[in-house]
């Protein structure tokens, strides 16, 4: 079990787990959860942490087939400017590879986003804390697990 999956267990949120065989050679961590899970690019969203100008981190989650757009999120999380954050840092404070970061169960809880189209989905399905494993919940369950907020955040 990973982080995230014990957080959604440990609040009774109905969730499931599904693995697939990741491909070291794949870079697009989302589209390849997608794709093998036989999913719509809009349900599968990706985990993303970016550095406002105050140096806040925060996690924007959107769509695979989506680009987040900086603009947008940082004006959702309060800041002016905001670009990627380093790896290192992210791996720090989320406890997280990339490519397996989850929303959930991040050691650090940092401010999360999440775009707001995942609100017209029944359920979605995000990072679990590893390549090639992925949980699937409610939007609304989500939220709530990290404590974020739905804004519109894609390009």
């Amino acid at each position: 079990m990973t982080p995230g999956i014990n957080a959604a267990k440990k609040a009774k949120v109905a969730h499931k787990v599904h693995e697939y065989a990741h491909d070291p050679s794949s870079a697009a961590y989302g589209l390849e959860a997608a794709e093998k899970l036989g999913v719509s690019e809009s349900r599968v969203f990706k985990t993303l942490v970016v550095k406002l100008d105050n140096k806040e981190l925060v996690v924007g989650v959107v769509p695979v087939s989506s680009m987040l757009s900086m603009k947008l999120i940082a004006k959702a999380a309060g800041g002016k400017k905001a670009i990627m954050a380093d790896k290192t840092d992210v791996e720090r404070s989320t406890g997280y590879v990339l490519g397996g970061v989850s929303p959930l169960g991040q050691k650090k809880r940092l401010k999360t986003i999440i775009d707001s189209s995942a609100e017209s989905h029944p359920t979605v399905y995000v990072s679990a804390g590893r390549r090639g494993l992925e949980i699937e919940l409610d939007p609304n369950d989500l939220a709530m697990l990290v404590n974020g907020v739905f804004s519109d955040i894609c390009q």
